[in-house]
């Protein structure tokens, strides 16, 4: 059997939404790959700091996160790069002067600054964990990297933001929330291509399993594409190969299907 490369999303596809736990038989599925020699990592837009203990938890050696900027191998963090430093200045300026409240991370943490609680004042408390600095003499053209950027523009008033999507390609942002957007890197597909690079494989033996837009990125035509029988119908329309539901061992099936292992 030919040595494949297996990338997993997590959320969707290797977990449970209901319960944001692993599917038993989608890691029964990850063991049984790594037992045939295969190379298994997971793929995720998460940060290295939310997504690392998923990864040690559930024995996987290999990561691809923070949207392809981070790579993980063997247990060890080969590289977690910031977004593009100016170009994010650029946006918090622009932002700045619209008066759209702004969260800034500088490092890879939960730890976000601002210089005032206009954030608060328009969006309210995120809801995942985060501790916020608020600092009045805070200034990110002081820093000397921008990881992450929050900023509180509704879906009503994107369009304002000229420069979001003039500077898509080289920084990113996803909209999780109606009320702000995310400004963080989503390049997966780079980041599977970095992972290759540092470990010998090959696009062309590259299996990617996802199930939402996001994964959209990585499902490059080079690579066999699987798309979660729970996944959006855009990701089904580009897919090789549609599974069965996550929570109906929809990994498991499809690789003893396909005969992986």
């Amino acid at each position: 059997m030919n040595k494949k490369y297996f990338f997993f999303d997590i959320d969707g596809t290797l977990t449970d939404r209901k319960t944001n736990r692993i599917v038993p038989s989608a890691l029964e599925a990850v063991n049984r790959l790594k037992a045939a020699g295969h190379f298994v990592s997971l793929a995720t837009g998460r940060a290295l700091y939310k997504a690392d203990l998923f990864r040690r938890q559930n024995g996987f050696e290999n990561m691809v996160c923070n949207g392809g900027h981070g790579i993980v191998i063997d247990n060890k963090v080969k590289e977690n790069r910031p977004i593009v430093y100016e170009k994010a200045l650029a946006l918090y300026r622009q932002a700045e002067e619209l008066g759209f409240g702004i969260l800034t991370a500088l490092d890879d943490s939960k730890k976000v600054y601002a210089k005032d609680f206009r954030f608060y004042e328009q969006v309210g408390i995120r809801k995942e964990p985060t501790t916020y600095i608020i600092d009045s003499d805070f200034d990110p053209g002081k820093e000397a990297v921008i990881y992450k950027m929050y900023i509180a523009v509704p879906e009503n008033e994107e369009d304002k933001m000229t420069l979001a999507k003039e500077y898509k390609d080289d920084i990113g942002y996803i909209r999780f929330e109606p009320e702000y957007l995310i400004f963080q890197p989503d390049a997966k597909l780079e980041g599977i291509l970095r992972m290759l690079s540092f470990v010998g494989g090959t696009p062309e033996d590259v299996v990617v399993f996802g199930d939402d837009y996001n994964d959209l990125c990585m499902f490059d035509e080079r690579f066999y594409r699987v798309a979660m029988g729970n996944g959006c119908d855009a990701l089904k329309e580009k897919a090789d190969y549609v599974a069965p539901l996550n929570i109906e061992d929809g990994i498991f099936r499809t690789c003893e299907e396909h005969g992986w292992f």
